[in-house]
């Protein structure tokens, strides 16, 4: 069994906001850029320290052109950490 101790909501001192997706239909992502996204949030869950989700805010967008509709979401994940992680000082990790 794992010895570590799960962070607790309340020792969370340090919270970072992870966006995945995009509800501006002007700027449409790109595999890489969503994957992008994806690799941020997966890193602050697994790499140390390990952050732990604490919210998570859901937008979507719902846009008409000509006769197609365009459907985008966006969510924001609310990571909380007990100390602010040194690699997110690093170039390219936000």
């Amino acid at each position: 069994m794992n010895n570590q101790k799960r962070l607790d909501i309340s020792e969370a001192k340090f919270i970072k906001e992870v966006a995945v997706g995009s509800v501006n239909p002007n700027i449409i992502l790109s595999d890489d850029a969503r994957q992008s996204q994806v690799t941020l949030l997966n890193r602050c869950l697994n790499d140390y320290p390990k952050g732990i989700i604490i919210g998570k805010d859901i937008a979507i967008g719902r846009y008409l052109m000509g006769e197609h509709e365009l459907v985008m979401q966006k969510t924001i994940y609310h990571v909380g950490f007990a100390r602010k992680p040194a690699w997110l000082d690093e170039k390219g990790a936000d």
